[in-house]
């Protein structure tokens, strides 16, 4: 652990307190977050959704780690990652947190154990084997490492990356849009994928989407408008969701 980091007792997963991240300065200065405290439980699954604009992508950013909050702090368990030296803070990330993005940002010329193994390898790390197997077969692609991106459908191209973020076997695992690239039913099997990580492995996630019907998936929906957490939905059904977003313009 790094010596810099603050520890305390706490049972969430993730948390964030009192965060505020602006861009830019003076009159031209831009107030993504506007004070947002959200706290992720360990074992569930929150959709973070909003208007264009509203701050729900940069809350993910600085909750994985990538980006760092003007003010406020952002915690891991009991580590206090907010304030860490960027060496120490790109250490603890990859073991700690797994991101999935929209695109999915596979290398064309690896194969799919590759480009699972590929951010241990950059980090400098000797990937095991077997783990990489096993991540593989967690998102159903077993038997598929020998095989290039370019051999698999978008959902199957997802999957590996699911799995590349799965591989450090992270205490949360943040999603961005993962379902934005791909067709509906597609997309609703990766969904389930993610899902099933939370009700049958204990998997943390929290996603960013403007899909409804995807958040119908979580446990719980938080909404963000102008930078603020502005309602909170447990379990709804994705009428409820887009009915609030109705309600904020979205």
């Amino acid at each position: 652990m790094a010596e810099t980091a603050t520890e305390i007792g706490t049972g969430t997963a993730a948390r964030a307190e009192g965060l505020h991240r602006e861009y830019g300065r003076g009159g031209a200065a831009v107030r993504a977050l506007r004070g947002v405290s959200v706290t992720l439980e360990p074992g569930t699954f929150t959709a973070v959704m909003g208007p264009s604009g509203s701050g729900k992508t940069t809350l993910l950013h600085c909750l994985a780690g990538m980006d760092r909050p003007t003010r406020g702090s952002v915690w891991w368990g009991g580590t206090e990652v907010s304030r860490l030296p960027e060496r120490h803070l790109a250490k603890l990330r990859r073991s700690r947190v797994g991101f999935v993005f929209q695109a999915f940002n596979l290398m064309p010329a690896m194969t799919v154990a590759q480009n699972v193994e590929l951010p241990g390898r950059l980090a400098g790390q000797r990937p095991e084997r077997g783990r990489v197997l096993e991540a593989l077969a967690q998102v159903g692609l077993a038997g598929r490492e020998r095989h290039r991106p370019g051999r698999l459908s978008g959902g199957q191209q997802q999957r590996v990356a699911i799995a590349r973020a799965l591989v450090s076997r992270p205490q949360v695992l943040f999603a961005d849009e993962p379902t934005g690239a791909l067709d509906r039913a597609t997309g609703h099997e990766i969904l389930a994928l993610l899902r099933s990580g939370v009700d049958r492995e204990g998997q943390t996630c929290a996603m960013v989407t403007h899909d409804p019907v995807a958040a119908g998936y979580a446990d719980r929906v938080l909404l963000l408008a102008d930078g603020l957490v502005v309602d909170e939905l447990d379990r709804p059904t994705a009428a409820q969701v887009g009915e609030a977003l109705s309600r904020l313009g979205a």
